[in-house]
Protein backbone atom coordinates (compact mmCIF):
# COMPACT_ATOMS: atom_id res chain seq x y z
CA UNK A 1 0.00 0.00 0.00
CA UNK A 2 0.72 3.48 -0.40
CA UNK A 3 2.17 6.03 1.71
CA UNK A 4 -1.26 7.81 1.98
CA UNK A 5 -3.40 4.56 2.66
CA UNK A 6 -1.01 3.87 5.58
CA UNK A 7 -1.55 7.83 6.44
CA UNK A 8 -5.44 6.84 6.38
CA UNK A 9 -5.66 3.38 7.47
CA UNK A 10 -3.54 4.37 11.32
CA UNK A 11 -5.16 8.11 11.36
CA UNK A 12 -1.33 9.17 11.38
CA UNK A 13 0.43 12.08 9.21
CA UNK A 14 2.76 10.91 5.77
CA UNK A 15 5.21 13.01 7.55
CA UNK A 16 5.22 11.48 10.77
CA UNK A 17 5.23 7.55 8.75
CA UNK A 18 8.36 8.93 7.38
CA UNK A 19 10.11 10.51 10.49
CA UNK A 20 8.89 6.42 11.81
CA UNK A 21 10.90 5.00 8.88
CA UNK A 22 14.00 6.67 8.97
CA UNK A 23 14.14 5.92 12.67
CA UNK A 24 13.77 2.52 11.79
CA UNK A 25 10.99 1.49 13.37
CA UNK A 26 8.67 0.69 10.04
CA UNK A 27 9.94 -0.26 6.73
CA UNK A 28 9.21 -0.11 3.13
CA UNK A 29 9.81 -1.14 -0.58
CA UNK A 30 10.50 1.01 -3.37
CA UNK A 31 8.13 0.64 -6.46
CA UNK A 32 10.41 1.32 -9.73
CA UNK A 33 8.78 4.88 -9.89
CA UNK A 34 10.62 5.52 -6.30
CA UNK A 35 7.34 5.54 -4.41
CA UNK A 36 7.11 4.14 -0.95
CA UNK A 37 5.15 0.12 -0.72
CA UNK A 38 4.33 -0.39 2.41
CA UNK A 39 3.19 -4.27 3.52
CA UNK A 40 -0.42 -4.18 5.13
CA UNK A 41 0.97 -5.60 8.53
CA UNK A 42 2.47 -2.14 9.25
CA UNK A 43 -1.21 -1.13 9.94
CA UNK A 44 -0.41 -3.10 13.11
CA UNK A 45 2.74 -2.40 13.93
CA UNK A 46 2.00 1.67 13.41
CA UNK A 47 -0.94 1.39 15.57
CA UNK A 48 1.79 -0.27 18.53
CA UNK A 49 4.24 2.56 18.00
CA UNK A 50 1.79 5.33 18.48
CA UNK A 51 0.31 3.63 21.69
CA UNK A 52 4.21 3.31 22.68
CA UNK A 53 4.71 6.97 22.24
CA UNK A 54 1.63 8.40 23.64
CA UNK A 55 2.92 6.09 26.75
CA UNK A 56 5.91 8.36 27.07
CA UNK A 57 8.51 5.30 25.43
CA UNK A 58 11.33 7.55 23.08
CA UNK A 59 11.64 6.22 19.72
CA UNK A 60 15.07 4.10 20.54
CA UNK A 61 13.01 1.75 23.41
CA UNK A 62 10.48 1.55 20.96
CA UNK A 63 12.98 0.28 18.05
CA UNK A 64 14.47 -2.33 20.72
CA UNK A 65 11.46 -3.88 21.59
CA UNK A 66 9.34 -3.41 18.26
CA UNK A 67 11.60 -6.89 17.56
CA UNK A 68 9.53 -8.49 20.46
CA UNK A 69 5.97 -7.57 19.66
CA UNK A 70 4.85 -10.20 16.67
CA UNK A 71 1.41 -9.07 17.49
CA UNK A 72 -0.41 -6.68 19.38
CA UNK A 73 0.41 -7.35 22.97
CA UNK A 74 1.80 -10.55 22.58
CA UNK A 75 5.21 -10.27 23.42
CA UNK A 76 6.81 -13.24 22.13
CA UNK A 77 11.16 -12.88 22.94
CA UNK A 78 12.31 -13.78 26.22
CA UNK A 79 15.82 -12.47 25.12
CA UNK A 80 16.10 -8.95 26.57
CA UNK A 81 18.87 -7.94 27.80
CA UNK A 82 19.42 -6.70 31.77
CA UNK A 83 19.80 -3.19 30.51
CA UNK A 84 16.75 -3.39 28.08
CA UNK A 85 14.63 -4.40 31.44
CA UNK A 86 16.43 -1.93 33.88
CA UNK A 87 15.24 0.60 30.88
CA UNK A 88 11.95 -0.83 30.67
CA UNK A 89 11.24 -0.96 34.26
CA UNK A 90 11.86 2.52 34.82
CA UNK A 91 9.55 3.83 32.18
CA UNK A 92 7.07 1.36 33.30
CA UNK A 93 7.29 3.58 36.76
CA UNK A 94 7.71 6.67 34.84
CA UNK A 95 4.05 5.76 33.12
CA UNK A 96 2.82 4.65 36.63
CA UNK A 97 3.35 8.28 37.70
CA UNK A 98 1.53 9.89 35.10
CA UNK A 99 -1.25 7.15 35.36
CA UNK A 100 -1.16 8.54 39.30
CA UNK A 101 -1.18 12.22 38.49
CA UNK A 102 -4.26 11.89 35.71
CA UNK A 103 -6.33 10.07 37.66
CA UNK A 104 -5.78 12.59 40.45
CA UNK A 105 -6.25 15.38 38.00
CA UNK A 106 -9.09 13.62 36.14
CA UNK A 107 -10.95 13.15 39.92
CA UNK A 108 -10.57 16.80 40.52
CA UNK A 109 -11.88 17.64 37.58
CA UNK A 110 -14.85 15.46 38.25
CA UNK A 111 -15.23 17.12 41.52
CA UNK A 112 -15.65 20.22 40.29
CA UNK A 113 -17.91 19.43 37.52
CA UNK A 114 -20.33 18.22 40.67
CA UNK A 115 -19.66 20.92 42.76
CA UNK A 116 -21.03 23.24 39.80
CA UNK A 117 -24.04 20.73 38.61
CA UNK A 118 -25.12 20.79 42.69
CA UNK A 119 -24.94 24.41 42.98
CA UNK A 120 -27.02 24.49 39.72
CA UNK A 121 -29.49 22.34 40.62
CA UNK A 122 -30.17 24.25 44.33
CA UNK A 123 -30.56 27.32 42.60
CA UNK A 124 -32.57 26.06 39.25
CA UNK A 125 -29.94 28.33 37.24
CA UNK A 126 -27.91 27.34 34.87
CA UNK A 127 -24.21 28.26 35.45
CA UNK A 128 -22.70 30.58 33.33
CA UNK A 129 -26.27 32.03 32.21
CA UNK A 130 -27.10 35.53 33.14
CA UNK A 131 -29.67 37.06 35.03
CA UNK A 132 -32.53 39.09 33.54
CA UNK A 133 -31.62 42.30 34.30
Amino acid sequence: MRIGELSQRTETSRRLLRYYEEQGLIFSDREANGYRDYDDALVDRVLQIRGMLAAGLPTRIIKQILPCLLTPRAIHSFDATPEMLATLELERDRMTERIHILERNRDAVARYVAEVRRVEAESQTPVGATSPG
